[in-house]
């Protein structure tokens, strides 16, 4: 069992359970913004983590066991992402990417900001206008050493 085939019963075991990514989250004791990133096969989980999601979703031994070894990182299966929704994240990069780099430069120096040091908050915000999506994401500033 490779680690799309677990993503895809992942997938399927959630919806035939009427299960919610909050919910997983708290059988993995992590945010739901990690722990969809980890059940999509984007992080580890340590034993205890994959074994109480497995209990959950019924998922079998070797799927457990591959939810505990380190994935292969931002795997889209496309250059340019063609889902709508990653789509616009995508778009957004491009139009904003270079506005974000000017800006971190400017107040931290040259550097980036770490994707592993990191965290994010994904909310409804209610607008009589239409609801909108909230993300903040934080992550800590590295910057680039001189040798």
């Amino acid at each position: 069992m490779n680690r799309n085939e677990v993503t895809e019963l992942i997938i399927l075991q959630k919806q035939l359970k009427n299960l919610n990514w909050p919910q997983l989250a708290e059988a993995v004791g992590q945010s739901k913004e990690w722990t969809t990133a980890a059940l999509l096969g984007q992080m580890t989980l340590n034993a205890e983590q994959a074994k109480s999601v497995g209990d959950l979703l019924d998922l079998p031994d070797a799927a457990i066991a591959q939810l505990q070894i380190v994935p292969y990182k931002g795997s889209l299966p496309t250059i340019v992402p063609t889902d709508p929704l990653i789509y616009r994240f995508y778009e957004l990069i491009s139009v904003y990417g270079s506005t974000f780099k000017a800006l971190i430069n400017e107040e931290f120096g040259d550097g980036i900001m770490s994707a592993i040091d990191f965290d994010m908050d994904l909310s409804r915000k209610e607008d009589p206008k239409g609801d909108r999506v909230k993300i903040t994401m934080t992550g800590k500033f590295l910057p680039f050493k001189s040798y």
